[in-house]
């Protein structure tokens, strides 16, 4: 008896826009430099050869790295929400906003990741949990490039420094002063160092149960989906 999987081929379809792709992992490198400058600055864990001079600002040269990674975060960030407004690729991903509404496809979602049912036909690229999540996560990176900006802005006073501090200056109080902004701006970096492992987790989970090549997508734009024969 043929079994169901051979009465079934694939098609390559384009997800992802090199664009997205570029700033996925832009991103994830530039996440993994900030928790490990950020981890430094918080915990001093290395410590300059003595010279007697006072050139080894090692302080301040993880500061420096730690604000230039942070602002090429930024970028990615501002771009990825061009992109999904406005790229014709992501026009996908805006349609996944759809299925998080379907009750449906919410349950068929929970009974996959159980082993209890098939992977729900989906509209969009995210299935509900995943776009729940991934907005979580968005917000999550909002709030630390604001915390982060507020800190920028107490260590230089001048161009953009000087331009936002007057801006940022009412969120600072409403956050319960620096202290506290320092604060807020380790624990998003807490939830997003917890993020990474349980993300890594499910796009392998998913690639090897769905095998439709959805970790591929990432890396080459395009994704193979199940479709029946003629």
């Amino acid at each position: 008896m043929q079994k169901q999987d051979d009465k079934l081929q694939r098609r390559a379809e384009y997800e992802f826009s090199i664009g997205l792709r570029l700033t996925h992992w832009i991103r994830a490198v530039a996440i993994v430099i900030l928790i490990v400058t950020g981890y430094y600055l918080s915990y001093v864990f290395q410590s300059p050869i003595s010279t007697g001079e006072p050139t080894n600002f090692m302080q301040a040269k993880y500061r420096l790295v730690h604000q230039a990674v942070g602002f090429v975060l930024i970028g990615c960030i501002i771009f990825k929400i061009y992109l999904f407004f406005f790229d014709k690729v992501s026009r996908k991903e805006r349609v996944s906003i759809l299925d998080i509404f379907n009750i449906k496809l919410w349950i068929g979602q929970v009974k996959f990741y159980l082993f209890l049912g098939k992977h729900p036909n989906i509209k969009g690229v995210y299935n509900p949990l995943q776009f729940v999540t991934y907005f979580f996560f968005y917000l999550v990176i909002i709030g630390i490039i604001l915390t982060g900006l507020i800190l920028y802005v107490h260590t230089y006073h001048e161009g953009l420094g000087g331009m936002l501090y007057d801006v940022l200056r009412p969120l600072e109080s409403a956050m319960g002063g620096l202290a506290n902004v320092r604060t807020y701006h380790r624990i998003l970096m807490w939830v997003i160092m917890i993020f990474i492992p349980v993300h890594i987790y499910m796009a392998i989970f998913n690639a090897v149960k769905g095998k439709d090549g959805s970790m591929d997508a990432i890396i080459s734009g395009y994704k193979f989906v199940k479709e029946e024969k003629n």
